[in-house]
Parts: structure tokens; C-alpha cells; sequence
């Protein structure tokens, strides 16, 4: 069910309210005008969320690169959390994970013609992206992860809820996840409840709807998760079907925000499955290596181990796999699907924000931008996994 995921420390509620009066001021400055948000003639689309952990969020962003990028010049600004370089960088062909973070090194590799940028102060990235020489033609600017960055006045703001942690019945830091009040949702345009089970039911839809209590100007949808084809770590081409698992155990290794809910759904494909979690972003070393190389070797065959794209980039810069684990290592692919049949709809809204705003002449002649690229080849989706209720 929604929030089941949620935990509350109550004993750190004090340590809350402290944390709640300092985001409390920094919103009020902006509010007053004290600090300044700044707006460009550059279409600018955020995404983000106000809670620790995953929502989702890149998924979503690719979601939308898929749906601009041939329609556009886009580019990505993202901080590049955790990456070795300092200040602007804009990403190349041999930008490395270290250079640009890697979920930023994610997004070049599957999407190379887009412009990828990162800088932790985006008013500066966006400036050097817009006034520089590589984004003299670009039209749309996707803002990857800056819901708190509020010195960027986006034109369209997409905030995430995760199904499992809604907003709406957690609690600031330390008691809860939540970076800033739950009525900071009141400045989102677009609020996408993610990760929602494929089995929700309309009554759900509506209590979520009526429980987080937007503002008419706002506009809500659900999402679900869809994964694809395993693809060999060390040879993409080489695919599996997640029924192929049927008989196998499963090494479910992550590095990632919120893994419980792949876990879940992988449950009812594979024989078992023994989770190896790593922090959200995790830098592999040694000793980790071997760990990974040690509980492989203790499962009984067949088997395998399955990792996500995000740990993926990771994986492949590190050294000492043994040639078993990397026999039997497989990434999983996963995109987002809407729910309701809000998808068109969806689309409409930022398409139309983008040509409203943009002088690309591709746009302005468009007649048919609003349907997913994918939505006439069924054939070619991601296998869906059904979520269980808790």
C-alpha cells in the first residue's frame, strides 16, 4: 500500500523542528525576494523531489529525453554527484564517470548526441550552457535533480513522489526523508506519484489524488516501472528474458537509494533471490569486489547476478571480477510507463511549454509530437513486472 515504506524516528522529531526553521528561512527569502531566483528565455524543464532516496528520477529524466531529443537540440544539467571534477564541465566523448558522476555518464552513453553538462550551481551551468559555444542552438534545458536549487526559476517543475514514501505522511529530517516541508509540493507544476503498483486499484488513485491536495494549477499522473531485456554486462547483445530466471538463483547487487522494490519484483521470476546492497552512488573497492566475487561463488547453480544501469557504469571501471561473475552478470534495464492512460497527456504538457518557448522550427511544425515514440511498436516494450502490495 502507499507509504509503506515510510519510517518515522520519533525520538529525533526536536532535531526536525530545528532543521524545518532553517529550510523554513531559506524559502522565505526567496519567497520575499531577498534571494533572487533567476528565469531564462530558454525553455527550462526541473526534476526532482524533496525527499532522501530514490524516486526514480532518472528513469523519468530519460523518459523526457526520449520524447525531446529528436525534436529539439536538448541538453542535461545535472550537479554529477560525487564526481571528482570541480565547476562547469560539459561532458564529451571521453568524459569519464569520474569527470561527470554517473548517472550524468549514464545518460551520454545511451543518449551521445545530446549535450550533458554538470555543475552543482546551476544558474552558472545554464549560463555557460546557453551563452557558450556548445549551446548557442540549444533549445530545451532539463534540469536533473534541482527541485531545492532554487536560484533557477524553472518554467515547468516536476516534482517525484515515491508510491512507497509519499510525501504527504512523512516527516522532515532526521525523524523522516523528507529535505524540505511537505508543502513545498505547492510549487511544482507537475507532481508524478512513481513507482506505483500495475495492480493499483481506482479507489487508490482517487484517495492518493484527494490526499495530496493540489492546487488546480497543478496537474498529477502515475507512473509505473517497466523493465526490459537483461543485457551481459560485458556483451549488451547478449539478452535474457527475466522468465529465463525462472530456475535460477539470483545475486540481486545494488548501489542504490531504493532497491526493496526491485527485490520484490524480481521475487516472482527467479527461484531466490540474496540481495548485496552498497550505499546509493557506492564506489567499489577491493574489498567489496571480493565480497561480491566470494557470495557469488557460495550460490548453488544455476545462477546469476543481476545489477542495475546506474551500477553498471560503476562496475565496468573496476578491476577483479572473477571470470565467473562476470559470466553471469546482467544489467537491468528500466524505463517508466503512465498510468490511466496519462501518458498523451503528459506529453501535450511539455511539448507544448517547449514550443511555446523555443524558436526550433521543428516544434512550431509538429502536428503529432504527443504520443511516445515507442506507443505503435508493442512489440518492442519493456516486459512489465507486477508490483505486490505489501
Amino acid at each position: 500500500m502507499e507509504g509503506d515504506l515510510i519510517y518515522i524516528n520519533k525520538k529525533l522529531r526536536p532535531l526536525s523542528w530545528l532543521y524545518g526553521l532553517g529550510v523554513g528561512f531559506r524559502n522565505l527569502l526567496f519567497e520575499t525576494g531577498i534571494l533572487k531566483s533567476h528565469t531564462y528565455a530558454t525553455p527550462v524543464i526541473s526534476v526532482g523531489n524533496i525527499t532522501v532516496g530514490g524516486t526514480g528520477k532518472t528513469p523519468h529524466v530519460e523518459y523526457l529525453i526520449r520524447l525531446l531529443k529528436d525534436k529539439t537540440n536538448l541538453a542535461v544539467l545535472s550537479r554529477g554527484y560525487k564526481r571528482k571534477s570541480r565547476g562547469f564541465v560539459l561532458a564529451d566523448n571521453d568524459s569519464t564517470m569520474y569527470d561527470i558522476g554517473d548517472e550524468p555518464f549514464q545518460m551520454k552513453q545511451k543518449f551521445p548526441n545530446i549535450t550533458v553538462a554538470v555543475d552543482k550551481k546551476r544558474h552558472r551551468g545554464i549560463s555557460r550552457l546557453i551563452n557558450g559555444e556548445a549551446g548557442k542552438d540549444i533549445d530545451v534545458i532539463l534540469l536533473d535533480d534541482a527541485f531545492q536549487h532554487r536560484y533557477v526559476k524553472a518554467g515547468i517543475n516536476i516534482l517525484l513522489v515515491d508510491y512507497h514514501r509519499l510525501i504527504i505522511y512523512d516527516e522532515l529530517l532526521p525523524s523522516g526523508r523528507l529535505r524540505e516541508p511537505v508543502g513545498s509540493k505547492d510549487r511544482a507544476d507537475i507532481v508524478i506519484v512513481t513507482k506505483c503498483p500495475t495492480d493499483i486499484k481506482p479507489m487508490d488513485f482517487r484517495v492518493i489524488t484527494k490526499a495530496m491536495a493540489l492546487y488546480p494549477y497543478q496537474q498529477l499522473y502515475f507512473s509505473t516501472l517497466e523493465y526490459g531485456k537483461l543485457e551481459r554486462l560485458t556483451e549488451p547483445t547478449d539478452k535474457a528474458e527475466l522468465t529465463d530466471l525462472a530456475d535460477k538463483h539470483v545475486l540481486l547487487l545494488t548501489g542504490i537509494a531504493s532497491p526493496e522494490q526491485m527485490k520484490l519484483d524480481l521475487e516472482s521470476y527467479a527461484k531466490d533471490i540474496q540481495p548485496l546492497a552498497f550505499a546509493d552512488h557506492h564506489q567499489f573497492k577491493e574489498k567489496d569486489i571480493q565480497r561480491i566475487n566470494d557470495t557469488f561463488g557460495s550460490l548453488p547453480s544455476p545462477k546469476c547476478i543481476i545489477t542495475t544501469e546506474k551500477d553498471a557504469v560503476r562496475l565496468r571501471t573496476v578491476d577483479g571480477l572473477s571470470d565467473e561473475v562476470l559470466q553471469h552478470l546482467y544489467v537491468l534495464p528500466i524505463r517508466i510507463r503512465f498510468m490511466l492512460d496519462q501518458e498523451e497527456s503528459f506529453n501535450k504538457h511539455i511539448i507544448d511549454y517547449v514550443r511555446k518557448n523555443s524558436r526550433n522550427s521543428i516544434l512550431a511544425k509538429g502536428k503529432d509530437d504527443y504520443k511516445s515514440k515507442d506507443s505503435n511498436h508493442t512489440g518492442d516494450r519493456p516486459r512489465t513486472i507486477s508490483f505486490r502490495n505489501y
